[in-house]
């Protein structure tokens, strides 16, 4: 599995429409493993967001508490290894090591559970219409991570209601990651 999913990161980073280096880590087994990624990806300033992709049989209740820590976009690549099913010859290991049917499913389903907001891509990995869907995610992946702690100045700003004055700051702040405060004229 490690052999395919580091061919599959190293085929989604060289695509030609892609814009963003796309690094392969490692295959994830446990729920400590998970932890330990995820808070690599959250201290990380290189990080913009995490591509997951799961095997047929990847219990996604390992993925619970690693997800309520994960602080980068996420987005769900559902394929599988090999373009075709070899319907003639296959068998429990081909899908254990090859696919994604089963993973795939009940990790969308766990990430809908935990009301997880998340792209989902599905396709196969060397289709180019999943390239530009991954391109696109991650050009908004790097906005996000751009904008996130920047300082947004509004000159002229009244102070009559404070929270809500001309929008809702505090919920700006807490959504977009930016602060937005006001200084007055005069």
């Amino acid at each position: 599995m490690a052999k395919n999913a580091a061919e599959v990161a190293r085929g989604l980073d060289a695509a030609k429409v892609n814009p963003h280096k796309i690094v392969f880590k490692s295959v994830l087994t446990t729920p400590e493993g998970i932890r330990a990624a995820v808070q690599e990806a959250n201290g990380s300033s290189e990080c913009i967001g995490v591509i997951l992709w799961m095997h047929t049989f990847s219990p996604s209740k390992m993925w619970i508490v690693g997800l309520q820590q994960l602080q980068r976009p996420i987005l769900h690549l559902h394929t599988q290894y090999g373009r075709d099913i070899p319907w003639a010859s296959i068998d429990m290991d081909y899908m254990n090591l090859h696919q994604s049917a089963h993973g795939g499913r009940e990790f969308g389903f766990m990430m809908t559970k935990m009301k997880i907001p998340r792209k989902v891509v599905v396709g196969h990995w060397q289709s180019d219409s999943v390239h530009q869907r991954i391109a696109a995610w991650s050009r908004a992946a790097a906005a996000h991570a751009e904008i996130r702690g920047a300082r947004i100045a509004r000159f002229g700003d009244n102070m009559r209601y404070v929270a809500v004055t001309d929008g809702d700051k505090v919920s700006a702040e807490m959504t977009f990651g930016y602060m937005v405060n006001g200084y007055g004229i005069g």
